[in-house]
């Protein structure tokens, strides 16, 4: 696959990267990406299939807040991949039209979503408001200029179009194979061997 070749690049902005079964990388064996941006400069994703031993009451604590929605406090925090593990990211249903805008989110084209990395959203639900639907990640995945269509183009992912019922409403466990299930095809079919035909 020549993706940079017809001087027409491939946006994959709001769309999921699923590894594919050979992947080699502990880090990403088995997990799904939601991409929340990707330029020619390159990519930025957030795994959302890998929870982490902290409870999104006890990340609350840690920023001295005080959580009241119950529904959130027992939800897991999830690795969002290997860059800037100390920070908290917060992907969530776009904002109302007319709504205060948090100091920094980032719209994802297309996708109904926002990533949020300021503290002011943790705030808003702190207070019993703020978005409805959230996943909180600790670290986000990054790749250069180039180099996620290098991983594609030597087959250790799969990309397609992005469900949020799959982000907020399926169980983890689910995910990645709810996300294959997108493609229409059998999992099952894939091969072990990344590279190989």
């Amino acid at each position: 696959m020549d993706f940079m070749g017809s001087g027409s690049r491939i946006d994959l902005t709001n769309q999921f990267l699923i590894a594919m079964p050979g992947m080699a990388d502990d880090t990403f064996r088995g997990a799904v990406v939601y991409l929340c941006e990707h330029t020619e400069h390159g990519a930025l994703g957030l795994v959302i299939n890998k929870p982490i031993d902290i409870k999104v009451s006890k990340l609350f604590e840690k920023v001295e807040l005080s959580l009241e929605r119950a529904e959130l406090a027992e939800q897991p925090v999830y690795f969002g991949g290997p860059v800037q593990t100390e920070r908290g990211f917060v992907l969530h249903d776009k904002q109302p039209a007319g709504a205060t805008p948090y100091n920094s989110t980032l719209e994802i084209s297309a996708g109904g979503l926002e990533m949020t990395t300021s503290k002011d959203v943790l705030e808003a639900m702190a207070e019993g408001a703020g978005p409805k639907r959230v996943l909180i990640t600790l670290g986000y995945s990054g790749w250069g200029a180039g180099q996620l269509e290098d991983e594609i183009s030597r087959n250790g992912w799969l990309t397609v179009g992005a469900d949020p019922a799959i982000i907020f409403d399926t169980p983890i466990e689910m995910r990645y194979e709810r996300a294959l299930a997108l493609l229409g095809f059998d999992p099952r079919m894939l091969s072990q061997d990344v590279g190989h035909a």
